[in-house]
């Protein structure tokens, strides 16, 4: 009895011995892949972490944030770890020092699904693909030559645009609605080559971008998807008339191609992006399959990138003016001089106009577009200014409180063109501390694209016109608070009365 009793108590023995063993095994192992350092992390509820914390104006939140916690922190946003970036000096290390391991994107339901499964430029993971589609599209379409290739198209669609307003005299106009219209003109010419009010398109770009600009709690707490069924009913219905459009563009593109082929004749036209893209793939030369899906993706891309955020940009310069006589008189003066009597300036003038390029950093400083950026997403372990990340993690870049920073800038929050005279900082994406743009693998490939529209109609239309607001209102009581969505507007539209200043 005894012996069997002894018996019977071997197996817990021999289960004691094991896992007193294993747990410690266990711990040490767990403890070995935790992080040694993690950067100040914030307290989290359960299931939501921290997105209780941020308000529709998440990179004002995210300043508040950091300065209790940091220019570098840890939170959650319902399961997805985020690194939050508000220093130019933790920004230089994610896109410039760490730029390949955080050069991936996080995949967002909506941005996935209007982009055609992520074959674009912006939201597309880093591999094959995203080179591919990026070389070709910058050498193809967004190279310094091809940007010139299209100056007669931009000047001729701003001639029109100072020449409604010039009708306008006198009048209460919308500048807003108009620097709207010059934007997605230029671009319907250049990718379609097509006209904006020959086509269907202004009103689904407009709910694309609405739709982009909502939160989408399912990217976050997976498990509640099923909130957002009206707004994935809404993004089925508008890739569904992005389709409809962009296969016929495509298709008349091909119509037209094979026409000039059986024909041999030769088109003198610049080339729009749909042909290009069209060429390339008719080549047939790249590395990854380039079906109709990418072409799509890659003009929405365009779209998405180069529309919104540029009128925003001149929205924003313009509205500073006109809050800001004494800089509008400087800029005036100064246009008036490079004009030499003409009534238009060019593309070819605007490198002498110095102060203008200071009016639009420091516009492009106060009024970044998408005030966040694109976020990152780490692809492996790393450390970042001796703090441990984790591979997976995702980063938003607040690169509106960078350029607010009081450390990096006098008076941050007053409009001073002055302070870009005599700096050599720059917003191309070498200068931390002013990245509108991005910077590194991931910045934005259509800066210059977008500048010279910019530069172009604002020195144009300040040369041309004195702008006062309506009912004689005062400069210093215009309206310059922000809407939230993809890109930070104006909440209420530049309403201006213009008067002739080459009469």
């Amino acid at each position: 009895m005894f012996l069997s009793l002894e018996l019977i108590h071997i197996p817990f023995i021999l289960l004691f011995v094991f896992l007193s063993f294993l747990i410690p095994f266990k711990l040490l192992s767990s403890s070995s892949k935790t992080p040694k350092n993690r950067p100040p992390t914030l307290q989290k509820l359960p299931i939501i972490g921290n997105l209780h914390q941020i308000d529709s104006s998440a990179h004002l939140s995210l300043r508040v944030l950091s300065q209790k916690h940091g220019p570098l922190f840890l939170m959650h946003l319902g399961s997805v770890p985020v690194l939050v970036v508000s220093s130019a000096e933790a920004a230089r290390e994610i896109m410039k020092t760490h730029d390949l391991i955080f050069s991936n994107r996080p995949k967002l339901y909506f941005h996935d699904k209007l982009s055609y499964g992520s074959k674009d430029i912006a939201f597309a993971p880093y591999g094959e693909h995203w080179r591919q589609v990026k070389s070709l599209t910058v050498l193809n379409f967004l190279s310094h030559k091809h940007v010139q290739s299209f100056q007669k198209i931009r000047e001729k669609l701003l001639l029109r645009m100072i020449e409604m307003v010039g009708k306008s005299c006198g009048s209460v106009i919308d500048m807003s609605e108009l620097l709207f219209l010059l934007t997605t003109n230029i671009l319907c010419e250049v990718a379609f080559g097509q006209k904006n009010d020959d086509i269907k398109f202004k009103n689904v770009f407009v709910k694309s971008q609405i739709l982009l600009g909502g939160f989408d709690i399912g990217n976050y707490i997976p498990w509640l998807s099923w909130v957002n069924w009206l707004r994935v009913g809404e993004a089925n219905e508008i890739v569904k008339e992005y389709d409809e459009f962009l296969d016929g563009v495509i298709d008349e593109h091909k119509n037209k191609s094979t026409k000039a082929d059986v024909t041999n004749g030769e088109q003198n036209e610049v080339r729009d992006l749909v042909d290009i893209l069209l060429d390339v793939q008719k080549e047939n030369k790249l590395k990854f399959k380039f079906g109709r899906d990418t072409i799509k993706a890659i003009i929405f891309d365009v779209f998405t990138a180069g529309t919104d955020t540029t009128n925003t940009t001149m929205e924003w310069a313009l509205s500073e003016l006109v809050r800001n006589p004494r800089v509008m008189k400087k800029l005036q003066t100064e246009a008036t001089k490079i004009a030499r009597g003409r009534s238009m300036i060019s593309e070819d003038d605007l490198q002498e106009m110095h102060y203008l390029k200071a009016v639009m950093k420091e516009s492009l400083r106060l009024h970044i577009p998408v005030p966040l950026l694109v976020p990152h997403e780490a692809r492996e372990d790393v450390q970042v200014m001796g703090y441990d990340i984790a591979k997976g993690t995702q980063v938003m870049i607040n690169a509106w409180a960078i350029a607010r920073d009081p450390s990096i800038w006098e008076e941050p929050e007053k409009f001073n063109p002055e302070r870009f005279l005599n700096s050599s900082i720059d917003y191309k994406g070498f200068d931390f501390e002013l990245i509108p743009f991005g910077a590194g693998r991931r910045g934005c490939p259509g800066t210059e694209f977008a500048m010279v529209i910019n530069e172009l109609a604002i020195a144009n239309i300040v040369l041309n016109y004195d702008l006062a607001l309506p009912n004689e209102g005062k400069p210093e009581e215009l309206d310059m608070s922000g809407t939230s969505g993809l890109t930070v507007r104006k909440k209420s539209h530049l309403l201006v009365v213009p008067s002739s200043r080459l009469e």
